[in-house]
């Protein structure tokens, strides 16, 4: 029997089987070998352009890029450069502004608005387990001040975790919100990191548009069901970029310091270390320069007979001589259906 990654993980965080499987156990009743499909909708994918200096590149326009997948020419659909609304690209190359009159996906936790491309959704989860008692008030300052320094086109979800995942703030433009689910926080006991990261993937991959996870957390997991990679697998399948900011010493956990790592880069994100509270402020500035320095573009996959893996490359046509860097996820797998 073959589920889906998605399928499977929807189903271990507490949702039901998906449709697939009851056609799976059909098929192999009657002797049949279930015939699968692949659908791909929209890619949204987000990156940022850094010189030799790491210094970052801005201004550039779509026909300085070209997206290929497995090594297949894209059609950019729309283009963004940090929170500015988003423009719908032509196939000549040329902008327009997106039509006021279409209509953000509705949902649980989607902002039903025309500009629902506009900005960065970002949902923040906040480690409140008994490893975090000694810097918890210093951390919340922290997570504070970086809210109330993000772009006011940016939506903000506030969440924390111990054993189990509290919502404290669902997504929202008012950051005040966002600060006072925040201060209401109160402290846990074990930590399950992992479950509660794929409960948040789950939620923000309801939502359009661009999305990024901060994990400010002490970094060992010692409650969760699931593993990192399973986790960091379906963050870079939904485009969801994740930030992990761990208050631990790099060199004191190396298996969870390598796990945080590995998803940051695998999903287009950041790992950083962080012990004091300056360092953590260091951190979130980091990370709002990335938002706000980072460009954002959106396609329907040409044709391709992949069902596994596919690599996405982000080429600069301004930049013969290589010299820029491209800082995005490596790619995605397509959604499998009967």
């Amino acid at each position: 029997m073959i589920v889906s990654r998605r399928g499977f993980f929807g189903w271990a965080a507490g949702s039901a089987l998906p449709l697939t499987f009851s056609n799976t156990l059909r098929a192999q009743e009657d002797g049949r070998r279930p015939v699968f499909k692949v659908k791909v909708d929209m890619v949204v994918l987000s990156f940022t352009v850094t010189d030799s200096r790491n210094h970052y590149i801005n201004g550039l326009k779509p026909v300085d890029f070209r997206i290929y997948e497995d090594g297949i020419l894209q059609k950019l659909n729309t283009f963004a450069e940090g929170a500015k609304a988003p423009v719908e690209v032509a196939e000549d190359g040329k902008t327009r502004p997106l039509l006021e009159t279409e209509e953000a996906p509705t949902g649980p936790l989607a902002l039903d608005r025309p500009d629902a491309f506009t900005g960065t959704n970002v949902f923040i989860l906040f480690d409140t387990s008994n490893f975090m008692y000694r810097g918890f008030v210093y951390a919340e300052d922290a997570i504070a001040d970086f809210v109330r320094g993000l772009d006011r086109a940016d939506s903000v979800a506030m969440y924390t975790f111990s054993r189990n995942l509290s919502r404290g703030a669902l997504l929202t433009r008012d950051h005040n919100d966002a600060i006072n689910g925040l201060r209401r926080s109160v402290a846990g006991d074990d930590t399950a990191l992992y479950n509660a990261l794929l409960l948040t993937l789950r939620d923000a991959a309801k939502v359009p548009g661009r999305k990024v996870v901060i994990v400010f957390s002490n970094g060992p997991d010692n409650a969760s069901m699931v593993a990192p990679d399973d986790v960091r697998a379906v963050a870079e399948d939904e485009g969801i970029a994740i930030y992990t900011i761990s208050t631990n010493e790099v060199n004191k956990d190396a298996i969870s310091s390598s796990a945080l790592r590995r998803i940051a880069q695998r999903t287009g994100g950041k790992a950083y270390w962080a012990r004091t509270w300056q360092k953590q402020v260091e951190a979130f500035e980091s990370i709002r320069e990335d938002l706000g320095n980072s460009y954002t573009i959106t396609y329907y996959p040409a044709p391709n007979p992949n069902e596994g893996f596919r690599k996405i490359a982000v080429e600069i046509v301004s930049d013969p001589g290589k010299k820029l860097r491209v800082h995005t996820r490596p790619g995605y797998r397509p959604t499998r259906t009967l």
